[in-house]
């Protein structure tokens, strides 16, 4: 099968998570709206009359299937290509830990816009400074605290034991995204969280994501996706 996925062009964003895993699996897909006339069939895609319309990107096209949330897309590719357990109860398990992970990114994105999206950054830096002080005390330690534990718990390599699992990508993707955004925060702080950094070492240095990482199909860190560095925000 051919995949479609369909993510706004210029950012990595929440379509990163899907990248990643469709990367790992070695998976056949189409990147739609970084295409030639992509972002006109994206918008088609988002318009068209369906029983089960996608609210917004990403979502990605499997066959006749129209599946959206990054949450929901990774619960569906995971036991397909090997990165999510057989068993219900595991897959149960890996989709509440990126269900977390969404929680995350969404306080992520709220360190820089905390008085939302349809304000410029310049109109709320003060809110940001505050909010991003308070991220770095008490959400950051709260968050990473929680999988560093989990980690060390499970015993393994990787978050779940010993078989990587898109939710190990999508923590590879949080602690380079924090690094890129909070570069002064997360040096200090990676000194108490060594299982996920070496976490994301290990998924760093697999084949296909490294192949990917050295690619231009990576689209680089800027400010204006989720992760945006503001030399204000890492004092």
């Amino acid at each position: 099968m051919r995949y479609e996925l369909y993510y706004w062009p210029g950012i990595q964003g929440r379509g990163e998570y899907v990248r990643l895993a469709l990367e790992q699996a070695g998976a056949d897909y189409a990147d739609v709206a970084r295409s030639d006339r992509g972002m006109a069939a994206m918008m088609r895609m988002m318009e068209a009359r369906s029983a089960t319309p996608p609210f917004a990107p990403p979502f990605l096209k499997a066959g006749k299937r129209v599946i959206a949330q990054t949450a929901n897309i990774l619960f569906y590719l995971g036991p397909r290509h090997g990165l999510a357990p057989k068993a219900e109860a595991g897959q149960l398990w890996l989709h509440q830990l990126q269900l977390t992970v969404t929680d995350l990114v969404l306080e992520i994105h709220d360190t820089h816009h905390p008085l939302g999206p349809s304000l410029y950054y310049e109109e709320q830096r003060a809110p940001a400074k505050k909010r991003s002080a308070e991220f770095w005390k008490e959400r950051v330690p709260k968050y990473l605290g929680y999988f560093e534990r989990v980690l060390k718990d499970g015993g393994g390599a990787w978050l779940t034991g010993r078989r990587l699992s898109y939710v190990d990508l999508s923590l590879f993707q949080i602690v380079e995204g924090l690094r890129y955004a909070f570069p002064n925060h997360m040096t200090a702080f990676e000194r108490g969280i060594p299982g996920l950094s070496g976490l994301h070492d290990r998924v760093a240095a697999r084949p296909n994501i490294r192949a990917y990482l050295a690619s231009e199909r990576r689209i680089p860190f800027n400010e204006d996706g989720i992760f945006r560095h503001y030399k204000e925000l890492d004092a």
